[in-house]
């Protein structure tokens, strides 16, 4: 299984704080069946920068360390990067990673909103040939009242990547529902863990898959693990075509 958001670089975030935190994360990963990890540090989100070069250089040593440890588990560079309207200049100029060098980039947006900019910025990266991945829109609060907002950036090119524990129901059933309504409508690409620690955010990987399997069949499994593979190899992704969330599904939300 391949996992391509995670905060498990020691030191570099709110991730794993020591080569001890990361060694458990490790562990825990393997444990959830995870083989291969695309390590994201935050980047550009008014608590941590986390360049491409120092990223680069992290993934080197983490891999050199589950190797001396015996972990049968690979690392690979990538970034989450808070929307800002310098990134595109800051991806030509070197500084943003794209995951594991490809054409797809990790966007996150603040929790309570979606800038203005937002629509011109993700067009633009896609006329330099970049594809930009919304991370976790199920927890974000603009998203979660207006769902035709994401609808449009996913007509319009941009993919999604939902987290493993909003699907498992760690979050509150409201944004396990919407997590759903979201892989329903054809809104969503990818599962991933966004873990942190070993704690309150781990991976959760294998529930989400076994919610999605009892919710909507196995061919969904195999779509979402499929696409987590393509993106680590920089192919083309299943997409299906996008559906508006569904007005009677949102009623039992708020």
């Amino acid at each position: 299984m391949i996992d391509i958001h995670c905060h498990i670089l020691p030191g570099l975030d709110d991730g794993a704080q020591t080569e001890a935190d990361f060694l458990n994360m490790a562990r825990a990963a393997m444990e959830d069946g995870i083989t291969t990890i695309i390590a994201t540090p935050h980047h550009q989100n008014g608590s941590y920068e986390n360049e491409k070069h120092a990223i680069m250089k992290a993934t080197h040593i983490a891999n050199d360390l589950l190797k001396e440890n015996g972990f049968d588990l690979t690392i690979k560079p990538g970034q989450e990067v808070r929307i800002y309207g310098e990134l595109l200049d800051d991806l030509q100029n070197d500084l943003v990673l794209p995951l594991n060098d490809t054409q797809y980039v990790f966007i996150e947006f603040p929790s309570a909103q979606v800038p203005r900019f937002s629509k011109k910025l993700l067009y633009d990266l896609q006329l330099a040939g970049k594809i930009p991945v919304i991370v976790h829109p199920e927890r974000n609060q603009v998203f979660m009242k207006k769902p035709d907002m994401l609808y449009e950036f996913v007509k319009n090119g941009a993919l999604t990547q939902v987290t493993a524990a909003s699907v498992a129901g760690k979050f509150g059933k409201k944004i396990k529902e919407f997590s759903l309504d979201l892989v329903e409508a054809n809104l969503t690409h990818f599962v991933a863990s966004d873990a942190h620690n070993t704690t309150n955010r781990t991976f959760h990987m294998t529930d989400a898959y076994r919610v999605i399997d009892e919710e909507f069949g196995g061919d969904l499994v195999y779509f979402f693990k499929e696409n987590a593979a393509y993106l680590l190899e920089g192919d083309h992704v299943m997409i299906e075509p996008p559906e508006k969330v569904k007005k009677k599904k949102l009623f039992g939300l708020f």
